[in-house]
């Protein structure tokens, strides 16, 4: 059953000059909001290591950033943006990146009425080395899908499409921000162990981590390990809807290995520290493929609203996630890779995780309405404790430790 939540309900005032409109010199000077009994404290998040569970799992999103905005003009001097949202010809990322001559993606076309149909160009250099390179980008308008547009790029010199991006394309920070990219964008708006091409948003509960705070996580006796989900454009959709029930969330793609779920089998039922929220939908979206392997045999897409059917599920996690790992083995597989709608709102029951890192989320959206999850209408009283104590806000803002404590079910 859908839950009746009336998004009204989930709202703050966020000044603008709250906002981090960029970065502070040293990813670790951020604050730390810690909350893991109901009261809010406030730290600096160099200190994160000391408040962590020791013996936990600590789960970190390895997906990269990538220039997805490709700016044109036509000869009527009209300027095309075109946003790379996902491939779609070759729909494998990694393929379509390494792609040399030619690819098909799903984009956004910003000024889209003024592209007459005609093939748009564009030219860019780069030294590397000391040596020129340089590319003739072409783009063709070739279909719609939904709400997006089908582009097919094309190129010259033998560059990857990956390479492409690099030369022709910029970093795409958020709308909110209400800048243009600037240099400093290119490596701040990226956690420090991306290294997956894919993502058109920073997971950015991830940017305030250095090697200092992960070798004091390591000195505790916390594993860490690595998933990958590509962060989309959806991310920022406002919710237009009274009631969540009538929103449609958005699909990303996520994958992880046979080793990292052998490693999660060991901690499930115990601590596990997620790290953003696309670590925390990633991990209790692997239940529900777990589910799709028992019942059906094999994992697919996990739907919005797949967790909140009325008879529930029987299944523990450690047997939802064996059922992935006899997957992986009767197909001899080595990864999984899905698709996740997943949407994580008040009575959601957490299966994995325990404890999440994560920063401050914009008023009535989907991302606080998962804080929301983990600790019930404690959130009112942190956002509140935040702002009174002088802590930045969405992606280049402060950050939080919470402890989930809201509906946490261990089976």
């Amino acid at each position: 059953m859908r839950p009746a939540i009336r998004i009204d309900d989930y709202w703050y005032d966020l000044p603008e000059d709250r906002i981090a409109k960029y970065p502070l010199a040293h990813r670790d000077d951020s604050k730390l909001l810690v909350n893991l009994d109901g009261s809010s404290r406030d730290c600096l998040f160099k200190d994160i290591a000391e408040y962590l569970p020791s013996a936990a799992l600590m789960v970190f999103n390895e997906t990269k950033v990538v220039p997805a905005r490709l700016l044109f003009k036509r000869e009527s001097g009209a300027l095309i943006e075109i946003f790379c949202l996902e491939p779609k010809d070759p729909a494998d990322y990694q393929q379509a990146f390494a792609t040399t001559s030619s690819c098909v993606w799903k984009a956004i076309v910003g000024n889209a009425r003024k592209w007459k149909g005609d093939t748009l160009s564009l030219f860019a250099e780069h030294i590397d080395n000391k040596d020129v390179k340089a590319v003739d980008l072409k783009a063709d308008l070739i279909g719609r899908d939904g709400n997006a547009f089908i582009v097919r790029f094309s190129w010259n010199g033998g560059a990857s499409f990956s390479q492409v991006m690099e030369m022709c394309g910029k970093i795409p920070i958020p709308p909110y921000l209400n800048r243009d990219t600037q240099p400093i964008d290119v490596t701040r708006y990226q956690t420090m162990y991306a290294k997956i091409e894919g993502s058109v948003a920073a997971p950015t509960a991830g940017l305030h981590f250095t090697e200092r705070e992960l070798d004091a996580i390591d000195s505790r006796g916390i594993e860490r390990v690595k998933l990958c989900l590509h962060v989309g454009a959806g991310t920022f959709l406002p919710v237009k809807s009274e009631y969540i029930a009538d929103h449609a969330m958005h699909g990303e793609p996520f994958s992880v290995d046979r080793e990292f779920l052998t490693r999660l089998a060991r901690y499930a039922g115990k601590e596990i520290v997620a790290v953003g929220t696309t670590s925390i939908r990633s991990l209790e979206s692997l239940y529900y493929l777990g589910v799709h392997c028992i019942e059906r045999g094999k994992p697919g897409t996990v739907e919005q609203w797949e967790p909140y059917r009325d008879e529930g599920y029987g299944y523990s996690s450690v047997e939802a996630v064996n059922a992935l790992i006899k997957y992986l083995d009767d197909n001899k597989l080595t990864s999984i890779t899905s698709r996740t709608n997943l949407i994580i709102v008040p009575s959601y029951e957490f299966k994995f995780v325990t404890y999440m890192v994560t920063n401050f989320h914009q008023p009535k959206s989907t991302l606080l309405l998962l804080i929301a999850a983990a600790v019930g209408d404690c959130w009112k009283e942190m956002y509140r404790f935040a702002m009174d104590n002088g802590f930045r806000f969405l992606s280049y803002g402060d950050s939080s430790l919470l402890k989930v404590q809201h509906k946490f079910v261990l089976k």
